[in-house]
């Protein structure tokens, strides 16, 4: 493509009526001009004033156009000489290093290989790390966030908006620049002292105000306490079976889990795991996930005790425990501590709305200073506005009327769910952990693929998980549904649980379908 060419191969193309300013048209035409070969390297550009002439533009338009090329090394500007392409072609000797020889002479099917060969290799798991794969094939997000009986969800239609609102531009009329920045080591003081005396009223924590930090969630929370206390290799206690997210944020940080049994009182370790004591062990004893049961009083001690001997680090993750239905919401574990061994982890999300993403960790009163310096070293926090919203909320008393509220919806929920699958099932199919959070369990024969029938009941526009899928290894799993029921309205549960039972009578019972009452 010569001078004249060029002029005309540009005009051609510029749409002066377009909103992308002709600058940048003609800068984006001229790069792929030269990427493409269209312009190969060591070709003359026409002078800045003839190219003007030529495309009746500015000047200066020119002049910025050839700045920028220069500046991005598409061309090479030569004072005197003129402004010439440079040879921007990849090193055919370096890609091809660890390349075999190609053959001198190829046939037909020859040459069809080398093209095949000159594409772009195409990306799958091979490409990730050993445990990057190990990540997404056992990942356990799901495509959709929302709908009957997605677990573990709130009714987010319920949240108080205005009043949120109201407390929001509160704040930002008076546009604080410190809550504009990055957020100090823990996060925003009044809110970490607003926590502090609600988490010692509703869950019986023992903390101060310094010992909260604020983070994004307990994935992040028990990220920074992994990053912190263990090294790779290190070995962890995990229930069996447990939540899968807190399973990958573990098992991507190259820890090696040891799931140990629960039964009826929780964690329940077998001789074998106490002879090797853990780095690490990730519980949920208030509200065992996701089978539901309470770790007791005994089994809750025992544990205390042997990580004070063996130096283990309790991570209690706290996730639902305020929506207790029939009793009030139970003590938490680290409570009971007195030896600085256990960190306290939980949400604001489950109480309020997922996306507000402010978590928060309790840590021992000696690792302070090393947590507030991780979290701020390895996330740079922010979010100080949204803290500070959370704060007047609940300073105001609006979180306590929130959740009073909503457990008692959520009660509701769980109740006609229940009632449904009673109608239909009767005592065939279990219903287990019911008694707290936001999701119950419907038993499945052991025969039964909890997998398969949840793709069908997905099919079938109703999302459920399978619990098989909580477990280590398919071998000792018990099977069955994770059904959320807090996000579903009181009339929606009904029809959406007919058609989950038409999918389990028809690919688990092996019944005739039936028509929904």
């Amino acid at each position: 493509m010569d001078t004249v060419i060029l002029s005309d191969w540009l005009a051609a193309r510029l749409d002066r009526a377009a909103a992308e300013p002709v600058y940048r048209q003609t800068l984006r035409l001229m790069q792929q001009a030269i990427l493409t070969g269209q312009l190969p390297p060591g070709t003359k550009l026409p002078s800045s004033r003839m190219l003007a002439e030529d495309l009746g533009i500015a000047r200066n338009t020119v002049l910025h156009v050839y700045d920028q090329l220069t500046a991005e090394g598409y061309v090479i500007s030569t004072t005197g000489s003129g402004t010439y392409v440079a040879d921007t072609r990849p090193d055919t000797a370096a890609v091809n290093m660890r390349r075999k020889p190609a053959v001198a002479s190829v046939d037909a099917e020859g040459a069809d290989q080398a093209a095949e060969a000159s594409k772009p290799p195409k990306r799958d798991l091979g490409d990730l790390s050993t445990r990057g794969r190990r990540l997404i094939d056992q990942a356990g997000v799901s495509a959709k966030q929302w709908g009957a009986f997605m677990p573990g969800v709130p009714d987010v239609a319920e949240f108080p908006a205005r009043t949120w609102s109201r407390l929001q531009a509160r704040l930002w009329k008076e546009a604080n620049p410190d809550l504009l920045t990055y957020a100090p080591g823990g996060g925003y003081r009044p809110l970490r002292r607003a926590l502090s005396d609600y988490l010692r009223v509703a869950r019986s924590v023992n903390c101060t105000p310094d010992q909260i930090i604020i983070t994004t969630g307990i994935h992040q929370s028990i990220d920074l306490a992994v990053r912190l206390l263990t090294d790779v290799g290190d070995r962890a206690w995990v229930e069996e079976p447990c939540y899968w997210g807190a399973r990958s944020v573990l098992q991507s940080s190259g820890i090696t889990l040891v799931p140990v049994p629960v039964d009826d009182e929780g964690l329940n370790p077998r001789e074998q795991d106490l002879q090797q004591p853990p780095r690490l062990a990730l519980v949920t004893p208030s509200h065992q996930y996701p089978l539901g049961m309470v770790m007791s009083l005994a089994r809750r001690r025992t544990l205390l005790e042997y990580a004070r001997q063996h130096n283990v680090w309790i991570i209690e993750d706290d996730y639902d425990s305020e929506f207790r239905y029939g009793s009030r919401p139970l003590a938490s574990l680290q409570g009971l501590d007195d030896a600085g061994q256990v960190i306290y982890v939980g949400s604001l999300g489950k109480m309020l709305f997922p996306g507000l993403r402010i978590g928060y960790m309790i840590a021992p009163e000696h690792l302070v200073d090393t947590f507030r310096t991780g979290v701020a070293e390895l996330y740079r926090e922010g979010q100080l506005m949204q803290q500070a919203v959370m704060t007047d909320f609940i300073m105001d008393g609006h979180l306590t009327s929130h959740v009073r509220r909503m457990r008692a919806l959520y009660g509701e929920r769980r109740q006609i769910l229940i009632d449904a699958i009673t109608a239909r099932f009767g005592d065939e199919l279990p219903v287990m952990g019911d008694e707290a959070g936001l999701h119950l369990v419907l038993g499945l024969p052991d025969h039964a693929n909890d997998r398969a029938v949840t793709a069908a009941a997905y099919d079938a526009g109703v999302i459920v998980r399978p619990l098989a899928a909580y477990y280590s290894s398919e071998t000792p799993a018990r099977r069955g549904l994770l059904l959320g029921y807090a996000c579903v309205a009181n009339e929606k549960i009904g029809p959406a649980f007919d058609t989950l039972a038409r999918v389990i009578e028809q690919t688990v019972l092996k019944k005739a379908p039936t028509r929904a009452a």
